[in-house]
């Protein structure tokens, strides 16, 4: 880091910035003012990125409309494609949560792509009579329309990640599937015996309800390309020439290649934060879901002597301190905690989302953080459960078929032909004296013969059962 110094000033007085920073005056009070989370937006790649490609939309629109000076735009442009490539990402030091509805950072990228701007037309960090913040990068626009314009764009690049993750994840299920068609086992509902299905069965389940998460999450990332650039500070397109935000629109659908539209109501669409309640409640229901499924693997691995063990999950670490020789499910027990993140952040949202007044909901950082933050974690936890864990299971094949044959859940199958009654008396008097179903119904009731006892029980029947009066 820089030991000199330049001297920025703005109206509230001087402050020191270092001579190799990029950023200036209004980043450093930012900086200064807001030690919440210790997390910096440089952390999330996409919102950097994002910024990128809004402020080089606003200055293309600008430049075409004859509100910028050419040479000033064309070098504001290329400052942005450079934080579009992933570089000066560390310039960007504004905690995620701030005062300000996200002015902090609105002016971070402000004066990261003035200074660079600067030196690309071979002046000063720092002179801004040249290229300005705020009169320059800034002009036509509001924190309260850029900052929410990129926060969306960062989430639908971020979203088609996860989205991604999640396909790869339900492949997973579904290979394993295709892997255990074969293998016979008792499903249970209540957490008891209930009737027999195939291990690929299960694992199917959980395939196809991960590919409806997907679908649910394109569906509401669709409202996500609405957005309100051009409508500055409340939606009045107060200091925007005419016809910039039907422009600036246009050119960020073309350098993203994502169809964005202008809301119909500007000063509606520049409070409304609906669309983050809608997108932070799928999130929610998708790690629903997958706690759901981590507790059922938890579950069918448990023991391994005095549990289900009817899979085996990959041994990742040792489990105890204390208990030599216990492996823990440490992957499925660390997506839980994920998703108990998620469930919980989605409150934040709802809070935040409601607690706008007026023109403008100044609570919209906490809403990014929270849905950033929500993604990426998510994003992390959904790869580990597929590399670590997933991948790796295999079953127990005999074990799992016993757990079945020595069930009295199996009788269901016999209602239909013995009655419900009757089948209630067998199982009882199973339960009571430690019978086999086969041994009361076959040997001692002979009820039925054993070429029909085989028949009724094949792995066929018990998976995909043919119904009999």
């Amino acid at each position: 880091m820089s030991t000199t110094y330049r001297i920025e000033k703005d109206f509230l007085g001087e402050k020191q910035i270092p001579d190799d920073a990029y950023y200036g005056v209004q980043t450093q009070r930012g900086k200064d003012n807001f030690h919440i989370t210790g997390i910096p937006m440089s952390t999330e790649p996409y919102f950097v990125k994002a910024f990128g490609y809004v402020k080089k939309a606003a200055a293309m629109a600008n430049r075409d409309l004859g509100c910028i000076d050419a040479q000033v735009a064309n070098a504001i442009i290329g400052a942005c494609d450079r934080l579009i490539a992933g570089e000066l990402r560390d310039q960007f030091v504004t905690d995620f949560i701030q005062g300000g509805a996200g002015t902090s950072t609105n002016m971070n990228a402000n004066e990261v792509i003035a200074n660079v701007a600067l030196e690309a037309l071979g002046h000063q960090k720092g002179e801004y009579q040249f290229v300005n913040p705020n009169d320059h990068v800034n002009f036509g626009q509001s924190t309260n329309d850029v900052y929410p314009t990129a926060f969306r764009l960062a989430l639908i690049l971020r979203l088609s990640s996860y989205m991604e993750a999640l396909r790869k994840l339900q492949s997973s299920f579904f290979a394993k599937s295709k892997e255990f068609e074969k293998v016979l086992k008792m499903g249970r509902t209540h957490l008891q015996d209930a009737v027999p299905m195939s291990l690929g069965q299960e694992f199917h389940g959980w395939g196809t309800t991960l590919g409806e998460e997907v679908e649910r999450i394109a569906e509401v990332r669709q409202f996500l390309h609405e957005i309100n650039l051009g409508a500055t500070a409340i939606g009045t397109t107060v200091t925007a020439a005419p016809g910039y935000p039907e422009l600036a629109t246009k050119y960020l659908s073309e350098l993203t290649d994502c169809k964005f539209i202008l809301g119909g109501d500007l000063v509606e669409a520049t409070s409304d934060t609906g669309a983050y309640v809608l997108l932070s409640g799928v999130l929610k229901r998708t790690s629903t879901k997958l706690t759901k499924i981590c507790n059922d693997i938890r579950l069918l691995s448990s023991g391994p002597r005095c549990g289900f063990n009817e899979i085996n999950l990959p041994q990742m670490q040792p489990g105890s301190s204390i208990m030599p020789g216990k492996v823990n499910p440490v992957i499925p027990e660390v997506v839980n905690q994920t998703s108990f993140l998620v469930i919980g952040l989605d409150l934040t949202v709802t809070l935040a989302a409601s607690a706008g007044q007026l023109q403008l909901n100044v609570m919209e950082p906490v809403i990014t953080y929270a849905l950033f933050t929500s993604i990426a974690t998510m994003e992390n936890a959904v790869n580990s459960l597929r590399i670590n864990c997933i991948d790796g299971i295999t079953a127990n094949v005999e074990h799992a078929r016993d757990l079945v044959l020595n069930s009295l859940g199996i009788i269901t199958v016999l209602k239909p032909s013995l009655g419900y009654k009757q089948c209630a008396e067998i199982a009882r008097e199973c339960h009571q004296t430690g019978k086999s179903l086969h041994d009361v119904v076959v040997k001692e009731r002979q009820l039925m013969t054993q070429a029909h006892w085989d028949e009724v029980f094949s792995f066929e029947n018990l998976i995909s059962p043919k119904f009999e009066k």
